[in-house]
């Protein structure tokens, strides 16, 4: 989808549009923004930024608050979109998905129609726009889909495939972050084809497993299959303050607050888990985590409580302001697909 949040807003505001706007906290509480409409973008605001710093980007930003209610119920109704052409679609989040369409439910033989008809009825039943990509592979097609946003459809054919890719920036490619592109600047690799030219050996030594990927998307190899029912792989809360905080006290009180909201999800996904990771930022932006993993999964509050607690109290504050607390509970095990399963030794 284009601009998601910010593009509902706009749909359902009218005055909103064509205005810059952002969705997220308010700068009076430090907030952050989630989603940053095109209009917004074009001052060089973009999602994760604080909203204090957007603001002075753009004197005259509207900030609108989160409403993932709805955002959430018009992600379903594109879902329903989707289950018209295939049930082999993954969501990545709720304004994003992979759709396998080898064998379609109408038999259409050409991926690049599904595409364009998805788009129409998309637009029809939403008024909202999205853009596509169509391609041979994940990571391929998810390339195509940014190539020309908003409202644009990319193809990406396997004959050109590795031309695509050698043309690429690094830093535009899915699953390298800004940390992974500066040490790839610092060796020199600044495109997909300074990526290929650098041996499987020598991506692996710099990166570790990760290498492997690497090696392969510079060739325009990807073999991830799309996953209809992906596990989640972590569950999280977390709450800014509107001030720092800086006594203890108060930060274990804060933690049993998010604690429960976080208990709350787990039971919504019906999950448990083993490892629990305490998120704080400070006052000058610094982040840091710390993680303990138990023995045994649990959605256990107390167990949660007393973790994320103990992991606070092993944290040296150094008298610095806490301006973010959040709790995560991953290596999760699904409650209704946990039982252990004895196959029979012999017939």
């Amino acid at each position: 989808m284009d601009a998601f949040y910010a593009s509902v807003e706009q749909r359902d505001n009218p005055s909103y549009k064509g205005k810059p706007l952002v969705v997220g906290g308010s700068p009076e509480q430090r907030g952050v923004v989630a989603a940053a409409s095109y209009e917004a973008r074009a001052y060089g605001i973009h999602s994760a930024m604080s909203s204090r710093v957007a603001l002075k980007k753009c004197p005259s930003l509207i900030t609108v608050s989160p409403r993932f209610e709805v955002y959430r119920a018009i992600s379903s109704q594109i879902q329903a979109i989707f289950k018209r052409y295939t049930d082999v679609f993954e969501p990545v989040a709720l304004d994003e998905a992979y759709l396998d369409v080898t064998e379609n439910k109408q038999n259409i033989p050409y991926a690049s129609t599904i595409a364009k008809l998805i788009r129409a009825d998309i637009k029809a039943e939403t008024n909202l726009t999205a853009s596509a990509g169509v391609s041979v592979n994940k990571f391929l097609a998810k390339m195509a889909s940014g190539k020309n946003k908003p409202n644009g459809l990319t193809v990406i054919l396997p004959e050109d495939a590795e031309a695509f890719v050698e043309a690429l920036p690094i830093e535009k490619f899915h699953g390298i972050g800004e940390v992974t592109a500066a040490k790839m600047h610092q060796l020199g690799i600044r495109t997909g084809t300074d990526l290929k030219l650098r041996s499987l050996e020598e991506l692996l030594r710099n990166f570790g497993k990760v290498g492997q990927y690497y090696y392969k998307i510079a060739r325009g190899l990807d073999d991830r299959l799309v996953e209809p029912n992906r596990i989640r792989k972590s569950i999280g809360a977390e709450t800014s303050f509107a001030q720092d905080l800086s006594e203890i006290s108060v930060m274990l009180s804060q933690l049993e607050q998010i604690a429960q909201t976080l208990q709350q999800r787990i039971e919504q996904n019906q999950a448990l888990g083993r490892t629990i990771t305490l998120k704080v930022k400070f006052s000058d932006y610094q982040q840091i985590t710390r993680s303990k993993t138990l023995l045994f999964a649990t959605n256990d509050l107390s167990i949660i409580i007393a973790t994320v607690k103990e992991l606070l109290l092993g944290i040296e504050l150094s008298k610095r302001g806490v301006r973010l607390l959040g709790i995560s509970l991953s290596n999760l095990d699904n409650e209704t697909q946990s039982q252990i399963v004895q196959l029979a030794l012999f017939d």
